[in-house]
């Protein structure tokens, strides 16, 4: 393949209100910040090449959420949405001062909560490929339940664990990537040293099966609650991208995800599947920049 890509932000642990969570960060520099939230079984890393597009318009901050990544397991083992949110709000109120909220697939549900309930974190929110609820079958979503599934998940990920990670990554990314082709050799490198690493924490897998079981519960919940009753509150300017070649959410949320969010650009990406930000960052960082000066305009336009 072509260049090198980029090495992995620097990361650091933070102690925010007694729980751990490990950041990694961009050099300071414009005076406004962007914090990335990953998905389920993803990390910081996840938003690497996409960072870099937009070190100079943002001071980047992403994530590992508890249990993933180096952040260690949360305290109260709450893997649950409104866990995950909570610790997010507490990083924002940590940072004091109102954020562009960037979330992909799980960490995209995690992000429509927080700007739902805390309108005064967020500046712009951007999803890629949230997971919202949708109850129509798909293959992707499926696994997601079995592996939520009470017991049969733990023996699951049991069986998994004999599996060289080799095969494991490819497999994991062969569902997430529209083509496996754009994942760069050095970037399928990190990710299986990575799994390595993970494959020997005591809580790996209870933190895999806890957010596939809050994914799960959130699909089913009703009331106020629910995500897209929540989305429907979202006061900041919104931008959601979906690739066409997604796997795991379907592309024809974009016509909900435009009925429901008051103020919203749709971007569908043909050739993209369910981590548009890992396989095309230079396009997914140049929406993002329209939603920045969007922003910064004092008159915004209504979508």
């Amino acid at each position: 393949m072509g260049d090198e890509p980029i090495p992995p932000w620097p990361g650091r642990l933070l102690d925010v209100d007694g729980t751990r969570l490990h950041v990694r960060t961009t050099p300071e520099g414009p005076g406004e910040t962007a914090v990335y939230v990953h998905g389920l079984a993803g990390s910081a890393t996840n938003w690497t090449d996409l960072m870099g597009e937009l070190s100079r318009d943002v001071h980047g901050i992403a994530v590992d959420l508890p249990g993933a990544g180096y952040s260690p397991e949360p305290p109260d083992s709450d893997y649950t949405v409104d866990g995950h949110a909570a610790t997010v709000v507490r990083l924002l109120e940590r940072l004091d001062r109102p954020v562009h909220l960037v979330g992909n697939s799980m960490g995209g549900a995690i992000s429509v909560r927080v700007a739902a309930t805390r309108p005064d974190l967020v500046t712009s929110l951007t999803l890629v490929s949230p997971a919202m609820p949708d109850l129509m079958p798909r293959y992707g979503p499926a696994r997601v339940a079995m592996s939520a599934a009470p017991r049969l998940g733990e023996l699951a990920l049991r069986w998994l664990s004999a599996v060289p990670p080799e095969r494991r990554i490819q497999s994991t990314l062969s569902m997430c990537y529209a083509d496996i082709s754009r994942v760069h050799p050095e970037r399928l490198r990190e990710a299986v040293e990575e799994l390595r690493r993970r494959d020997g924490l005591p809580y790996a897998d209870a933190a895999v099966i806890g957010c596939a079981r809050a994914i799960v519960r959130e699909y089913f919940r009703t009331g106020p609650g629910n995500l897209w009753r929540q989305a429907a509150r979202v006061t900041a300017p919104t931008l959601v991208v979906y690739g066409l070649r997604d796997r795991l959410v379907h592309a024809r949320m974009a016509q909900r995800a435009g009925r429901v969010f008051p103020d919203v650009r749709l971007v569908t990406i043909p050739s993209a599947g369910h981590v548009a930000q890992m396989e095309f960052p230079e396009v997914v960082a140049g929406e993002i920049r329209r939603l920045l000066l969007q922003t910064r305009t004092p008159m915004r336009r209504s979508a």
